[in-house]
């Protein structure tokens, strides 16, 4: 079976840190974008960032940039995203989801993805 499954989200103070994974079975990452998504209670999903197959180009929304980094370590078949000085605002289910192809379709992401995570919950809180 084709899945992704995020983990490491969880309670963090406003400032704090968390490292989402995006664990893929069934199929290689290798040939995939690796896109982010969140979705805050009453609020559309919003595009965070997403990162190339070769994993050399990577895009940010400007809500999180300069404090998140997305990266991939294709040997582990897994995506990252590191967040980090976190706000109450970045409080969301995060997702993760991969599209076949080399790169970001950055601002027309959701489209692009073929397979999604179920989503791992982060909540900003003190």
């Amino acid at each position: 079976q084709v899945q992704l499954v995020e983990s490491g989200g969880g309670l963090v103070q406003p400032g704090g840190s968390l490292r989402l994974s995006c664990a893929a079975s069934g199929f290689t990452l290798d040939y995939y974008v690796i896109a982010w998504f969140r979705q805050a209670p009453g609020k559309e999903r919003e595009d965070v960032s997403c990162i190339s197959s070769s994993g050399r180009s990577t895009y940010y929304a400007d809500s999180v940039k300069g404090r998140f980094t997305v990266s991939r370590h294709n040997a582990n078949n897994t995506g990252y995203l590191q967040m980090n000085s976190l706000k109450t605002e970045d409080t969301a289910v995060y997702y993760c989801a991969a599209g076949v192809g080399p790169e970001c379709r950055w601002g027309d992401m959701g489209y692009g993805m073929n397979y999604w995570g179920k989503g791992t919950l982060v909540t900003v809180s003190s």
